[in-house]
Protein backbone atom coordinates (compact mmCIF):
# COMPACT_ATOMS: atom_id res chain seq x y z
CA UNK A 1 0.00 0.00 0.00
CA UNK A 2 2.91 2.45 0.74
CA UNK A 3 4.84 1.90 -2.33
CA UNK A 4 1.45 2.21 -4.23
CA UNK A 5 0.65 5.81 -2.71
CA UNK A 6 4.46 6.74 -3.59
CA UNK A 7 4.26 6.14 -6.80
CA UNK A 8 0.73 7.62 -6.89
CA UNK A 9 2.59 10.66 -5.28
CA UNK A 10 5.36 10.13 -7.82
CA UNK A 11 2.79 10.20 -11.00
CA UNK A 12 1.37 13.57 -9.94
CA UNK A 13 4.83 15.56 -9.14
CA UNK A 14 6.12 15.66 -12.42
CA UNK A 15 10.26 15.79 -12.25
CA UNK A 16 12.01 18.91 -14.12
CA UNK A 17 12.83 16.12 -17.01
CA UNK A 18 9.07 15.84 -17.49
CA UNK A 19 8.75 19.44 -17.25
CA UNK A 20 11.23 20.19 -20.18
CA UNK A 21 9.86 17.46 -22.49
CA UNK A 22 6.54 18.55 -22.04
CA UNK A 23 7.13 21.91 -22.76
CA UNK A 24 9.13 21.05 -26.15
CA UNK A 25 6.11 18.84 -27.22
CA UNK A 26 4.15 21.64 -26.40
CA UNK A 27 5.91 24.01 -28.65
CA UNK A 28 5.07 21.03 -31.30
CA UNK A 29 1.76 21.54 -31.00
CA UNK A 30 1.98 25.48 -31.65
CA UNK A 31 4.14 24.76 -34.60
CA UNK A 32 2.11 22.30 -36.28
CA UNK A 33 -1.34 24.58 -35.43
CA UNK A 34 0.53 27.78 -36.06
CA UNK A 35 1.41 26.10 -39.46
CA UNK A 36 -1.47 24.51 -40.31
CA UNK A 37 -3.16 27.67 -39.93
CA UNK A 38 -1.15 29.33 -42.14
CA UNK A 39 -1.56 26.71 -45.16
CA UNK A 40 -5.38 26.99 -44.78
CA UNK A 41 -5.23 30.57 -44.80
CA UNK A 42 -6.68 32.89 -47.79
CA UNK A 43 -4.01 32.82 -50.61
CA UNK A 44 -1.45 36.04 -49.91
CA UNK A 45 1.16 35.89 -52.46
CA UNK A 46 3.09 39.06 -50.78
CA UNK A 47 3.05 39.51 -46.90
CA UNK A 48 4.46 42.70 -45.64
CA UNK A 49 6.90 41.73 -43.36
CA UNK A 50 7.33 43.24 -39.69
CA UNK A 51 10.97 44.05 -39.23
CA UNK A 52 10.36 44.06 -35.05
CA UNK A 53 10.89 41.79 -33.03
CA UNK A 54 7.16 40.68 -31.89
CA UNK A 55 7.01 38.90 -35.16
CA UNK A 56 10.18 37.40 -35.11
CA UNK A 57 9.31 34.48 -33.08
CA UNK A 58 6.49 33.16 -35.33
CA UNK A 59 8.58 33.82 -38.50
CA UNK A 60 11.12 31.68 -36.80
CA UNK A 61 8.83 29.35 -36.38
CA UNK A 62 7.43 29.02 -39.99
CA UNK A 63 11.34 28.74 -41.20
CA UNK A 64 11.73 25.81 -38.65
CA UNK A 65 8.75 23.59 -39.63
CA UNK A 66 9.31 24.35 -43.64
CA UNK A 67 12.68 23.02 -43.16
CA UNK A 68 11.63 19.94 -40.86
CA UNK A 69 9.05 18.89 -43.24
CA UNK A 70 11.47 19.33 -46.49
CA UNK A 71 14.01 17.27 -44.43
CA UNK A 72 11.40 14.88 -43.71
CA UNK A 73 10.63 14.46 -47.65
CA UNK A 74 14.36 14.01 -48.58
CA UNK A 75 15.50 11.30 -45.99
CA UNK A 76 11.85 9.65 -47.49
CA UNK A 77 14.13 9.74 -50.86
CA UNK A 78 17.44 9.58 -50.07
CA UNK A 79 16.23 5.96 -48.04
CA UNK A 80 14.28 4.71 -51.91
CA UNK A 81 16.08 6.22 -54.88
CA UNK A 82 19.56 5.50 -53.39
CA UNK A 83 18.83 2.01 -51.97
CA UNK A 84 17.99 1.33 -55.91
CA UNK A 85 20.57 3.04 -57.56
CA UNK A 86 23.23 0.91 -54.72
CA UNK A 87 21.82 -2.14 -55.20
CA UNK A 88 20.19 -2.55 -58.90
CA UNK A 89 22.05 -2.08 -61.66
CA UNK A 90 19.74 -0.79 -63.89
CA UNK A 91 18.08 1.94 -61.64
CA UNK A 92 21.84 3.13 -61.23
CA UNK A 93 22.18 3.59 -64.88
CA UNK A 94 18.90 5.46 -64.52
CA UNK A 95 19.18 7.30 -60.94
CA UNK A 96 22.54 8.54 -61.33
CA UNK A 97 22.14 10.76 -64.32
CA UNK A 98 19.10 12.16 -62.95
CA UNK A 99 20.77 13.13 -59.70
CA UNK A 100 23.33 14.96 -61.34
CA UNK A 101 21.03 16.93 -63.21
CA UNK A 102 18.91 17.85 -60.42
CA UNK A 103 21.86 18.72 -58.59
CA UNK A 104 23.47 21.32 -60.87
CA UNK A 105 19.79 22.93 -61.66
CA UNK A 106 19.93 25.73 -59.02
CA UNK A 107 16.90 26.73 -56.71
CA UNK A 108 15.47 28.98 -58.88
CA UNK A 109 15.68 26.76 -61.38
CA UNK A 110 12.90 25.21 -59.47
CA UNK A 111 11.55 28.05 -58.80
CA UNK A 112 9.02 29.44 -61.34
CA UNK A 113 7.53 26.07 -62.22
CA UNK A 114 6.78 25.22 -58.88
CA UNK A 115 5.64 28.54 -57.97
CA UNK A 116 3.53 29.19 -60.47
CA UNK A 117 1.93 25.39 -61.00
CA UNK A 118 1.03 24.99 -57.60
CA UNK A 119 -0.73 28.05 -57.38
CA UNK A 120 -2.72 27.14 -60.02
CA UNK A 121 -3.28 23.75 -58.51
CA UNK A 122 -4.16 25.45 -55.09
CA UNK A 123 -5.64 29.07 -56.35
CA UNK A 124 -7.57 29.92 -52.69
CA UNK A 125 -5.35 29.02 -50.09
CA UNK A 126 -1.26 29.04 -49.37
CA UNK A 127 -1.32 25.56 -49.80
CA UNK A 128 1.03 25.69 -53.37
CA UNK A 129 2.93 28.48 -52.12
CA UNK A 130 3.76 26.85 -48.95
CA UNK A 131 4.49 23.62 -50.90
CA UNK A 132 6.52 25.15 -53.62
CA UNK A 133 8.93 26.72 -50.68
CA UNK A 134 9.37 23.25 -49.10
CA UNK A 135 9.84 21.64 -52.35
CA UNK A 136 12.86 24.46 -53.00
CA UNK A 137 14.13 23.88 -49.58
CA UNK A 138 13.89 19.95 -50.54
CA UNK A 139 16.31 20.97 -53.58
CA UNK A 140 18.77 22.37 -51.22
CA UNK A 141 19.03 19.20 -49.03
CA UNK A 142 18.18 16.03 -50.85
CA UNK A 143 20.86 16.07 -53.55
CA UNK A 144 23.74 15.74 -50.55
CA UNK A 145 22.29 13.05 -48.51
CA UNK A 146 21.47 10.65 -51.41
CA UNK A 147 24.34 10.87 -52.80
CA UNK A 148 25.87 9.73 -49.26
CA UNK A 149 23.53 7.41 -48.72
CA UNK A 150 24.81 5.93 -52.31
CA UNK A 151 27.98 5.88 -51.22
CA UNK A 152 27.83 4.81 -48.27
CA UNK A 153 25.52 1.60 -49.61
CA UNK A 154 28.20 0.52 -52.31
CA UNK A 155 31.21 0.76 -49.50
CA UNK A 156 29.69 -2.13 -47.81
CA UNK A 157 32.09 -4.57 -47.07
CA UNK A 158 31.56 -7.89 -49.09
CA UNK A 159 32.28 -9.89 -45.44
CA UNK A 160 29.15 -8.18 -44.16
CA UNK A 161 27.04 -8.75 -46.98
CA UNK A 162 27.72 -12.13 -47.56
CA UNK A 163 27.70 -12.47 -43.54
CA UNK A 164 23.66 -11.95 -43.69
CA UNK A 165 23.01 -14.01 -46.79
CA UNK A 166 25.03 -16.90 -44.85
CA UNK A 167 22.45 -17.04 -41.31
CA UNK A 168 19.55 -17.00 -44.09
CA UNK A 169 18.84 -12.70 -43.35
CA UNK A 170 15.38 -11.69 -45.46
CA UNK A 171 16.41 -8.58 -48.16
CA UNK A 172 14.48 -6.14 -45.65
CA UNK A 173 16.31 -7.13 -42.91
CA UNK A 174 19.66 -6.82 -44.34
CA UNK A 175 18.55 -3.39 -45.07
CA UNK A 176 18.00 -2.72 -41.28
CA UNK A 177 20.77 -5.05 -40.00
CA UNK A 178 23.90 -4.38 -42.23
CA UNK A 179 23.24 -1.29 -44.67
CA UNK A 180 21.38 1.04 -42.33
CA UNK A 181 23.57 0.66 -39.47
CA UNK A 182 26.99 1.20 -41.71
CA UNK A 183 25.30 3.99 -42.98
CA UNK A 184 24.43 5.62 -40.41
CA UNK A 185 27.27 7.38 -39.50
CA UNK A 186 27.28 9.09 -43.21
CA UNK A 187 23.78 9.66 -43.12
CA UNK A 188 23.98 11.46 -39.50
CA UNK A 189 26.49 13.95 -40.61
CA UNK A 190 25.41 14.42 -44.21
CA UNK A 191 21.67 15.07 -42.55
CA UNK A 192 23.22 18.11 -40.46
CA UNK A 193 24.80 19.44 -43.43
CA UNK A 194 21.91 18.94 -45.94
CA UNK A 195 19.79 20.77 -43.22
CA UNK A 196 22.48 23.39 -43.68
CA UNK A 197 22.06 23.50 -47.76
CA UNK A 198 18.42 23.78 -47.28
CA UNK A 199 19.19 27.30 -44.85
CA UNK A 200 21.39 28.16 -47.47
CA UNK A 201 18.69 29.33 -49.68
CA UNK A 202 16.28 30.07 -47.29
CA UNK A 203 16.48 33.88 -48.27
CA UNK A 204 15.26 32.99 -51.75
CA UNK A 205 12.97 30.69 -51.24
CA UNK A 206 10.72 32.65 -48.36
CA UNK A 207 11.33 36.16 -50.79
CA UNK A 208 11.93 36.12 -54.59
CA UNK A 209 10.68 37.71 -57.66
CA UNK A 210 8.94 36.33 -60.57
CA UNK A 211 8.77 38.81 -63.59
CA UNK A 212 6.60 41.34 -62.53
CA UNK A 213 5.81 39.67 -59.55
CA UNK A 214 6.66 39.55 -55.91
CA UNK A 215 6.44 36.75 -52.88
CA UNK A 216 6.86 37.45 -49.43
CA UNK A 217 6.28 34.34 -47.37
CA UNK A 218 6.56 35.18 -44.02
CA UNK A 219 9.37 33.52 -41.97
CA UNK A 220 12.91 34.06 -41.14
CA UNK A 221 14.18 34.29 -44.71
CA UNK A 222 12.18 36.62 -46.01
CA UNK A 223 12.66 38.98 -42.55
CA UNK A 224 16.46 39.13 -43.15
CA UNK A 225 16.13 38.92 -47.12
CA UNK A 226 14.29 42.60 -46.26
CA UNK A 227 16.46 43.55 -43.55
CA UNK A 228 19.75 42.66 -45.65
CA UNK A 229 17.69 45.13 -48.34
CA UNK A 230 17.50 47.76 -46.25
CA UNK A 231 20.15 47.73 -44.22
CA UNK A 232 18.44 47.51 -41.38
CA UNK A 233 21.36 46.61 -38.75
CA UNK A 234 19.32 46.02 -35.48
CA UNK A 235 17.15 43.44 -37.76
CA UNK A 236 20.04 42.05 -38.99
CA UNK A 237 21.46 40.81 -35.67
CA UNK A 238 18.19 40.04 -34.27
CA UNK A 239 17.75 37.40 -37.25
CA UNK A 240 21.34 35.90 -36.83
CA UNK A 241 20.59 35.27 -33.21
CA UNK A 242 17.35 34.02 -33.87
CA UNK A 243 19.20 31.31 -36.46
CA UNK A 244 21.44 30.75 -33.84
CA UNK A 245 19.18 29.79 -31.72
CA UNK A 246 17.27 27.55 -33.72
CA UNK A 247 20.63 25.90 -34.95
CA UNK A 248 21.70 25.49 -31.27
CA UNK A 249 18.31 23.89 -30.09
CA UNK A 250 18.20 21.55 -33.34
CA UNK A 251 21.90 20.54 -32.45
CA UNK A 252 20.72 19.69 -28.76
CA UNK A 253 17.62 17.97 -29.36
CA UNK A 254 18.10 16.37 -32.87
CA UNK A 255 21.92 16.20 -33.96
CA UNK A 256 23.44 14.97 -30.91
CA UNK A 257 21.21 12.52 -29.79
CA UNK A 258 21.17 11.32 -33.50
CA UNK A 259 25.30 11.33 -33.57
CA UNK A 260 25.77 10.01 -30.55
CA UNK A 261 23.34 6.95 -31.22
CA UNK A 262 24.71 6.12 -34.63
CA UNK A 263 28.46 5.06 -32.41
CA UNK A 264 26.83 2.09 -31.53
CA UNK A 265 27.02 1.23 -35.33
CA UNK A 266 30.46 1.40 -35.53
CA UNK A 267 32.21 -1.50 -36.43
CA UNK A 268 34.83 -1.62 -33.25
CA UNK A 269 35.42 1.09 -29.97
CA UNK A 270 38.64 1.11 -28.54
CA UNK A 271 39.17 1.23 -24.75
CA UNK A 272 39.44 4.94 -24.85
CA UNK A 273 36.37 5.42 -26.89
CA UNK A 274 33.77 5.74 -24.49
CA UNK A 275 30.04 6.21 -25.63
CA UNK A 276 28.93 9.75 -24.71
CA UNK A 277 25.00 10.06 -23.91
CA UNK A 278 23.75 13.09 -24.82
CA UNK A 279 21.65 15.14 -22.33
CA UNK A 280 18.46 14.27 -24.11
CA UNK A 281 18.87 10.95 -23.72
CA UNK A 282 19.44 11.24 -19.47
CA UNK A 283 16.34 13.61 -19.52
CA UNK A 284 14.11 10.89 -21.57
CA UNK A 285 15.67 7.97 -18.89
CA UNK A 286 14.60 10.23 -16.12
CA UNK A 287 11.18 11.05 -17.05
CA UNK A 288 8.85 8.06 -15.57
CA UNK A 289 6.62 9.31 -18.51
CA UNK A 290 8.43 8.71 -21.18
CA UNK A 291 9.52 5.45 -19.30
CA UNK A 292 6.44 3.85 -19.20
CA UNK A 293 5.36 5.10 -22.76
CA UNK A 294 8.05 2.92 -24.05
CA UNK A 295 6.99 0.09 -21.99
CA UNK A 296 3.86 0.37 -23.03
CA UNK A 297 5.38 0.31 -26.74
CA UNK A 298 7.82 -2.05 -26.69
CA UNK A 299 5.44 -4.84 -24.53
CA UNK A 300 2.88 -4.42 -27.31
CA UNK A 301 5.45 -5.18 -29.52
CA UNK A 302 6.61 -8.19 -28.31
CA UNK A 303 3.18 -9.61 -28.02
CA UNK A 304 2.63 -8.48 -31.84
CA UNK A 305 5.56 -10.54 -33.13
CA UNK A 306 5.21 -13.55 -30.68
CA UNK A 307 1.83 -13.32 -32.34
CA UNK A 308 3.38 -13.30 -35.58
CA UNK A 309 5.36 -16.21 -34.91
CA UNK A 310 2.65 -18.29 -33.90
CA UNK A 311 0.58 -17.46 -37.33
CA UNK A 312 3.83 -18.31 -39.19
CA UNK A 313 3.36 -21.66 -37.15
CA UNK A 314 0.14 -22.78 -37.73
CA UNK A 315 0.92 -22.08 -41.39
CA UNK A 316 1.06 -25.47 -43.80
CA UNK A 317 3.79 -26.41 -45.42
CA UNK A 318 2.96 -25.11 -49.07
CA UNK A 319 1.65 -21.89 -47.24
CA UNK A 320 4.71 -21.63 -45.75
CA UNK A 321 6.92 -22.55 -48.84
CA UNK A 322 4.45 -19.76 -51.04
CA UNK A 323 5.12 -17.02 -47.91
CA UNK A 324 8.96 -17.24 -48.39
CA UNK A 325 9.27 -16.79 -52.03
CA UNK A 326 9.74 -13.11 -52.13
CA UNK A 327 7.23 -11.40 -54.40
CA UNK A 328 10.31 -9.87 -56.51
CA UNK A 329 11.06 -13.19 -57.05
CA UNK A 330 8.09 -14.67 -58.06
CA UNK A 331 7.43 -11.69 -60.17
CA UNK A 332 10.53 -11.98 -62.40
CA UNK A 333 10.37 -15.74 -62.71
CA UNK A 334 6.83 -14.81 -64.23
CA UNK A 335 8.32 -11.87 -66.66
CA UNK A 336 11.35 -14.50 -67.86
CA UNK A 337 8.54 -17.25 -68.79
CA UNK A 338 7.04 -14.20 -71.25
CA UNK A 339 9.98 -13.18 -73.85
CA UNK A 340 7.65 -11.81 -76.33
CA UNK A 341 5.84 -9.63 -73.79
CA UNK A 342 9.20 -8.24 -72.26
CA UNK A 343 10.62 -7.44 -75.90
CA UNK A 344 7.22 -5.50 -76.89
CA UNK A 345 7.48 -3.78 -73.47
CA UNK A 346 11.19 -2.71 -73.91
CA UNK A 347 10.50 -1.58 -77.51
CA UNK A 348 7.37 0.78 -76.18
CA UNK A 349 9.31 1.58 -73.46
CA UNK A 350 12.16 3.08 -75.78
CA UNK A 351 9.96 4.43 -78.55
CA UNK A 352 7.96 6.32 -75.84
CA UNK A 353 11.37 8.19 -74.76
CA UNK A 354 12.48 8.77 -78.28
CA UNK A 355 8.94 10.34 -78.55
CA UNK A 356 9.30 12.55 -75.13
CA UNK A 357 12.99 13.41 -75.98
CA UNK A 358 12.56 14.97 -79.26
CA UNK A 359 9.54 16.92 -77.79
CA UNK A 360 11.63 18.22 -74.95
CA UNK A 361 14.80 19.26 -77.54
CA UNK A 362 11.59 20.88 -79.82
CA UNK A 363 9.85 22.59 -76.81
CA UNK A 364 13.46 23.64 -75.51
CA UNK A 365 14.19 25.08 -79.20
CA UNK A 366 11.06 26.88 -79.51
CA UNK A 367 11.64 28.50 -75.98
CA UNK A 368 15.24 29.58 -76.54
CA UNK A 369 14.79 30.62 -80.53
CA UNK A 370 14.31 34.82 -79.31
CA UNK A 371 18.00 34.60 -77.80
CA UNK A 372 20.63 35.90 -80.25
CA UNK A 373 24.26 34.52 -80.27
CA UNK A 374 25.66 38.00 -78.15
CA UNK A 375 23.08 36.05 -75.47
CA UNK A 376 24.76 32.76 -76.17
CA UNK A 377 28.37 34.53 -75.94
CA UNK A 378 27.66 35.78 -72.47
CA UNK A 379 26.07 32.59 -71.06
CA UNK A 380 29.27 30.68 -72.20
CA UNK A 381 31.58 33.48 -70.74
CA UNK A 382 29.91 33.34 -67.55
CA UNK A 383 30.13 29.88 -67.30
CA UNK A 384 33.80 30.00 -67.49
CA UNK A 385 34.18 32.60 -64.84
CA UNK A 386 31.63 30.55 -62.45
CA UNK A 387 33.84 27.59 -62.94
CA UNK A 388 37.11 29.08 -62.22
CA UNK A 389 35.55 30.28 -59.22
CA UNK A 390 33.98 26.95 -58.05
CA UNK A 391 37.61 25.49 -58.61
CA UNK A 392 39.28 27.92 -56.78
CA UNK A 393 36.74 27.31 -53.40
CA UNK A 394 37.12 24.00 -53.69
CA UNK A 395 40.83 24.03 -53.57
CA UNK A 396 40.37 26.06 -50.64
CA UNK A 397 37.68 23.99 -48.96
CA UNK A 398 39.58 20.81 -49.75
CA UNK A 399 43.30 22.67 -48.44
CA UNK A 400 41.97 23.13 -44.65
CA UNK A 401 38.86 20.09 -44.74
CA UNK A 402 40.90 17.32 -45.37
CA UNK A 403 43.64 17.57 -42.69
CA UNK A 404 41.44 19.50 -40.29
CA UNK A 405 38.51 15.90 -41.20
CA UNK A 406 40.87 13.64 -40.31
CA UNK A 407 42.32 14.74 -37.27
CA UNK A 408 39.24 15.34 -35.50
CA UNK A 409 37.95 12.26 -36.95
CA UNK A 410 40.55 10.21 -35.55
CA UNK A 411 40.61 11.74 -31.83
CA UNK A 412 37.52 11.09 -30.16
CA UNK A 413 38.25 13.76 -27.51
CA UNK A 414 38.69 16.00 -30.35
CA UNK A 415 35.35 15.07 -31.96
CA UNK A 416 33.70 15.93 -28.56
CA UNK A 417 35.08 19.38 -28.13
CA UNK A 418 34.64 20.06 -32.10
CA UNK A 419 31.83 18.43 -33.04
CA UNK A 420 29.42 21.20 -31.25
CA UNK A 421 31.12 23.98 -32.89
CA UNK A 422 31.61 22.42 -36.36
CA UNK A 423 27.79 21.77 -36.45
CA UNK A 424 26.70 25.50 -35.11
CA UNK A 425 29.22 26.86 -37.77
CA UNK A 426 27.85 24.41 -40.57
CA UNK A 427 24.24 24.89 -40.15
CA UNK A 428 24.55 28.39 -40.09
CA UNK A 429 23.44 29.50 -43.80
CA UNK A 430 25.92 31.56 -45.13
CA UNK A 431 24.25 33.89 -46.82
CA UNK A 432 23.07 35.73 -43.81
CA UNK A 433 26.34 35.69 -42.89
CA UNK A 434 27.34 37.67 -46.74
CA UNK A 435 26.49 41.68 -45.50
CA UNK A 436 29.51 41.11 -42.52
CA UNK A 437 31.65 39.40 -45.70
CA UNK A 438 31.08 42.03 -47.78
CA UNK A 439 31.63 44.67 -45.30
CA UNK A 440 35.10 43.88 -44.77
CA UNK A 441 35.80 42.59 -48.58
CA UNK A 442 34.33 46.64 -49.70
CA UNK A 443 36.81 48.02 -47.25
CA UNK A 444 39.50 46.38 -48.24
CA UNK A 445 38.86 47.06 -51.85
CA UNK A 446 38.03 43.55 -52.96
CA UNK A 447 35.36 43.40 -55.26
CA UNK A 448 32.33 40.41 -56.10
CA UNK A 449 34.74 38.84 -59.00
CA UNK A 450 37.19 37.56 -56.16
CA UNK A 451 34.87 38.01 -53.01
CA UNK A 452 32.25 35.76 -54.71
CA UNK A 453 34.63 33.16 -54.72
CA UNK A 454 34.85 33.36 -50.61
CA UNK A 455 31.36 33.32 -50.60
CA UNK A 456 30.59 30.40 -52.21
CA UNK A 457 33.14 28.79 -49.92
CA UNK A 458 31.76 29.10 -46.73
CA UNK A 459 28.66 27.45 -47.75
CA UNK A 460 30.38 24.25 -50.10
CA UNK A 461 33.30 23.42 -47.36
CA UNK A 462 30.89 21.71 -45.09
CA UNK A 463 30.41 18.89 -47.42
CA UNK A 464 33.85 18.08 -47.70
CA UNK A 465 34.53 18.39 -44.09
CA UNK A 466 31.61 16.32 -42.81
CA UNK A 467 32.27 13.62 -45.30
CA UNK A 468 36.23 13.35 -44.69
CA UNK A 469 34.89 13.43 -40.76
CA UNK A 470 32.59 9.91 -41.18
CA UNK A 471 35.15 8.23 -43.64
CA UNK A 472 38.09 9.69 -40.62
CA UNK A 473 35.88 7.91 -37.64
CA UNK A 474 35.52 4.82 -39.60
CA UNK A 475 39.11 4.33 -40.40
CA UNK A 476 39.80 0.90 -38.43
CA UNK A 477 41.33 0.89 -35.32
CA UNK A 478 42.92 -2.86 -36.31
CA UNK A 479 44.54 -0.80 -39.34
CA UNK A 480 46.10 2.40 -37.12
CA UNK A 481 47.73 -0.46 -34.35
CA UNK A 482 49.17 -2.44 -37.82
CA UNK A 483 50.83 0.68 -39.23
CA UNK A 484 52.03 1.95 -35.59
CA UNK A 485 53.73 -2.08 -34.78
CA UNK A 486 55.67 -1.77 -38.26
CA UNK A 487 56.96 1.47 -37.07
CA UNK A 488 55.58 3.83 -40.07
CA UNK A 489 56.42 7.41 -39.79
CA UNK A 490 53.38 9.66 -38.99
CA UNK A 491 54.10 11.53 -42.71
CA UNK A 492 53.86 7.83 -44.47
CA UNK A 493 50.66 6.71 -42.34
CA UNK A 494 49.10 9.70 -43.71
CA UNK A 495 49.33 8.99 -47.10
CA UNK A 496 49.27 5.50 -47.44
CA UNK A 497 46.35 4.95 -44.41
CA UNK A 498 44.55 8.23 -43.91
CA UNK A 499 43.83 9.72 -46.94
CA UNK A 500 43.31 6.67 -48.98
CA UNK A 501 40.75 5.65 -46.24
CA UNK A 502 38.98 8.63 -46.57
CA UNK A 503 39.52 9.17 -50.37
CA UNK A 504 35.69 7.68 -51.27
CA UNK A 505 34.18 9.83 -48.53
CA UNK A 506 36.17 12.66 -49.78
CA UNK A 507 34.75 12.41 -53.88
CA UNK A 508 31.31 12.19 -52.23
CA UNK A 509 32.15 15.75 -50.74
CA UNK A 510 33.88 17.08 -54.04
CA UNK A 511 30.70 16.17 -55.74
CA UNK A 512 28.32 17.69 -53.20
CA UNK A 513 30.47 20.74 -52.94
CA UNK A 514 30.86 21.35 -56.00
CA UNK A 515 27.21 21.36 -57.32
CA UNK A 516 26.77 23.38 -54.07
CA UNK A 517 28.85 25.62 -54.94
CA UNK A 518 27.32 26.18 -58.91
CA UNK A 519 24.47 26.33 -57.17
CA UNK A 520 25.49 28.84 -54.45
CA UNK A 521 27.15 31.50 -57.45
CA UNK A 522 23.09 32.43 -58.19
CA UNK A 523 23.28 34.09 -54.39
CA UNK A 524 27.06 34.89 -54.19
CA UNK A 525 27.39 36.68 -58.21
CA UNK A 526 24.54 38.29 -57.76
CA UNK A 527 22.77 40.14 -54.55
CA UNK A 528 21.02 43.29 -53.06
CA UNK A 529 22.80 45.14 -49.87
CA UNK A 530 22.02 48.18 -48.61
CA UNK A 531 19.54 49.17 -50.80
CA UNK A 532 21.73 48.66 -54.20
CA UNK A 533 22.54 45.31 -56.69
CA UNK A 534 25.79 43.66 -56.66
CA UNK A 535 26.79 42.00 -59.17
CA UNK A 536 29.58 40.81 -61.58
CA UNK A 537 29.62 38.51 -64.64
CA UNK A 538 29.31 35.38 -63.96
CA UNK A 539 26.32 31.97 -64.58
CA UNK A 540 24.66 32.68 -61.17
CA UNK A 541 23.95 36.39 -61.75
CA UNK A 542 22.95 35.81 -65.37
CA UNK A 543 20.32 33.26 -63.83
CA UNK A 544 19.61 35.75 -61.04
CA UNK A 545 19.01 38.90 -63.01
CA UNK A 546 16.79 36.61 -65.53
CA UNK A 547 14.65 35.47 -62.74
CA UNK A 548 13.79 38.78 -61.55
CA UNK A 549 13.20 40.39 -64.94
CA UNK A 550 11.10 37.26 -65.58
CA UNK A 551 13.63 36.97 -69.06
CA UNK A 552 12.67 32.85 -69.39
CA UNK A 553 14.45 32.33 -72.57
CA UNK A 554 17.98 33.60 -70.73
CA UNK A 555 16.95 31.94 -67.78
CA UNK A 556 16.14 28.10 -69.74
CA UNK A 557 19.74 28.54 -71.73
CA UNK A 558 21.50 29.01 -68.68
CA UNK A 559 20.16 26.61 -66.61
CA UNK A 560 20.64 24.25 -69.73
CA UNK A 561 24.41 25.41 -70.28
CA UNK A 562 24.98 24.69 -66.49
CA UNK A 563 23.33 21.32 -66.32
CA UNK A 564 25.31 20.03 -68.91
CA UNK A 565 28.22 21.61 -67.38
CA UNK A 566 28.17 20.21 -63.97
CA UNK A 567 26.90 16.72 -65.74
CA UNK A 568 29.60 16.30 -67.97
CA UNK A 569 32.33 17.40 -65.63
CA UNK A 570 30.55 14.80 -63.24
CA UNK A 571 30.40 12.47 -66.03
CA UNK A 572 34.20 13.04 -66.76
CA UNK A 573 35.85 13.33 -63.78
CA UNK A 574 33.82 12.51 -60.73
CA UNK A 575 32.32 9.38 -61.64
CA UNK A 576 36.18 8.12 -62.97
CA UNK A 577 37.29 8.81 -59.22
CA UNK A 578 34.22 6.81 -57.64
CA UNK A 579 35.58 4.06 -60.01
CA UNK A 580 39.16 4.65 -58.88
CA UNK A 581 38.15 4.91 -54.99
CA UNK A 582 35.72 1.30 -55.36
CA UNK A 583 38.59 -0.43 -56.70
CA UNK A 584 42.20 0.96 -55.49
CA UNK A 585 41.10 2.78 -52.33
CA UNK A 586 38.74 0.71 -50.63
CA UNK A 587 39.32 -1.11 -47.39
CA UNK A 588 37.51 -4.20 -46.79
CA UNK A 589 37.39 -3.80 -42.87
Amino acid sequence: MYGHRRLSSALRTPTTAEILIFAVVGFMIYGVIATAQRWTGELRPTVEIDLSLNSLPVYTVYSLFRGLIAYAISLSFTFVIGYLAARNRIAERIILPLLDIGQSIPVLGFLPGLVLGLIAIFPNTNIGLELACILMIFTGQVWNLTFAFYASLKAVPTQLREMGEIVGMSRLRRVFSVDLPFASTALAWNSLISMAGGWFFLTICESFTLGDREFHLPGLGSYMAIAIEQGNRSAIISGLLAMLLVILVMDFLIWRPIIAWTGRFREERSAGDPAEIPFVSLLLKESRFVQAVASFLMENFRRFRAWRSEKKRNLTEQEEAEVQVPLSKRWARWWKRRPVLKGAVQVLLSLGLAVFAFWVVGRLYTMMAPLLWSDWALILKGTVLTFVRVFLALILATAWTLPVGIAIGLSPKLTRIFQPIIQAAASFPAPMLYPIVLTVFLWLGVGLAWSSVFLMLLGMQWYILFNVLAGAVGISAEHRQNFQLMGVSTRDKWWALYIPSVFPSLITGWVAAAGGAWNASIVAEFLHFKGESLSTLGLGSIISQATIQGNYPLLCASLLVMIVSVVGFNRLVWHRLFQLSESRYRFER
